[in-house]
């Protein structure tokens, strides 16, 4: 049997760069399966999984939750997709993470949003959400028909804890220190791809671009799994 040629990426970019939307377009258009540590995390605390109660335990205790705990969950999904194709979403955070994905997976590519902070304090703070529905609204780009009010239900939006400016300025500010030696890192080993822009519309196509060129054609023909 001929085993296909995988590839495997990683996605990185602060809060409200556009990420998510990258992300599912990414998937869509080269069908490699996208893992958010977010989702993973999130999912084993609901399910009071081993790993989640102890995750759980160092976020109510306000500690970060160590490397080698999030890696082990980061692995166990991993490696149920031995023979896929992947696309990895907010891991690694750190440089012992990167070094630890490096031990088992060969990293071909890491996308990097570059979206100035300026531009993402402004759309952050602009988003207010209708949390029974999860609807968001953007009163820059996506307003409300009815300023502060849902457009289905009319009931009232709200603004996330995380999404107000003096909340944004510390999350982009801790970003920046915490991530900027997992760019170095990946940037030393050649794999490094940056991306720069204000609007994921205009970034995108370069994104789609870069990306045609190094995933092997056969697997963006057979849809990447």
């Amino acid at each position: 049997m001929v085993l296909r040629n995988l590839f495997r990426a990683v996605i990185m970019g602060p809060p409200g760069s556009g990420k998510g939307t990258v992300s599912s377009r990414i998937t869509e258009s080269f069908g490699l399966q996208h893992l958010s540590s977010g989702d993973m995390l999130r999912a084993n605390i609901k399910a009071k999984s081993e790993l989640g109660l102890l995750m759980k335990s160092c976020i109510d205790q306000g500690q970060l939750v160590p490397d080698d705990v999030i890696f082990r969950l980061i692995l166990a999904s991993l490696r149920e997709m031995e023979h896929s194709s992947w696309l990895l979403d907010g891991f690694p955070r750190t440089v012992t993470q990167a070094e630890s994905l490096d031990s088992v997976f060969t990293v071909d590519t890491v996308i990097n949003l570059d979206v100035p902070f300026q531009t993402i304090k402004e759309r952050l703070t602009s988003r207010w959400v209708h949390l029974p529905s999860g609807r968001v609204y953007n009163t820059d780009f996506n307003p409300p028909r009815i300023p502060g009010l849902d457009d289905v239900t009319g009931e009232p939006l709200t603004q996330r804890d995380d999404d107000t400016p003096e909340t944004v300025t510390r999350r982009l500010k801790a970003y920046e220190t915490q991530t900027q030696p997992v760019l170095e890192y990946y940037r030393s080993k050649g794999v490094l791809a940056t991306f720069t822009g204000t609007e994921t519309n205009k970034i995108w196509p370069h994104v789609h671009a870069f990306l045609t060129k190094k995933i092997p054609q056969s697997q963006q023909v057979q849809g990447g799994v």
